[in-house]
């Protein structure tokens, strides 16, 4: 197995590369979202500020790549459990757009959650009414074997995932480089 130190001196690709910090979502409701975020799934909000506008100028469009009179009206990030963090983002923008975006469409993107029991997972967020799809799936065969998913949604449609493999995944038997594992890191 590779150890993730050494794997962070890599001499190709970004150099200094240590890890994923987080994923930044734009979210319609600021409230409503780190609702969803503390009180459903349990994360923890660690630090929030904003607003950023540019009223004369084009700083909005030459560092974030959107419209000049864009603003973000607050930016959240939270922490849930020991992996990357989220930043959350409420955005007012003249050409903002609600994607509506399916799993299969290019440039979609979901958020994967680990959770010790899938199906107590499931019940919870049944209790909660939140939508759950199809499962939990338990994976069989193949290098996945081993773990099962759920998919779920925000009330404003973001796509996650629940994903459990207490005894982890077929591939890693033979694995030098593993994915992130949900054992405690200091252990």
């Amino acid at each position: 197995m590779t150890d993730p130190v050494s794997a962070a001196t890599k001499t190709t690709g970004l150099p200094g590369l240590r890890g994923h910090d987080h994923t930044g979502l734009t979210v319609p409701d600021m409230k409503q979202a780190v609702d969803f975020f503390e009180n459903v799934l349990g994360c923890e909000v660690v630090m929030s500020f904003g607003p950023f506008a540019d009223d004369t100028g084009t700083f909005m469009t030459d560092l974030l790549g959107v419209d000049p009179k864009a603003e973000i009206k607050q930016i959240t990030q939270v922490r849930c459990g020991f992996g990357s963090n989220i930043e959350l983002f409420e955005y007012s923008a003249p050409d903002q757009r609600d994607l509506k975006q399916k799993n299969s469409d290019i440039g979609a993107f979901h958020i994967s959650l680990y959770v010790d029991d899938i199906d107590a997972a499931k019940a919870y967020l049944d209790s909660r009414n939140v939508a759950t799809r199809l499962g939990p799936l338990n994976i069989t065969d193949g290098p996945a074997a081993g773990h099962s998913i759920l998919y779920f949604q925000a009330p404003w449609g973001l796509q996650f995932e629940a994903i459990s493999y207490p005894k982890g995944m077929a591939y890693e038997k033979d694995a030098e480089t593993v994915l992130w594992s949900p054992k405690d890191p200091g252990k």
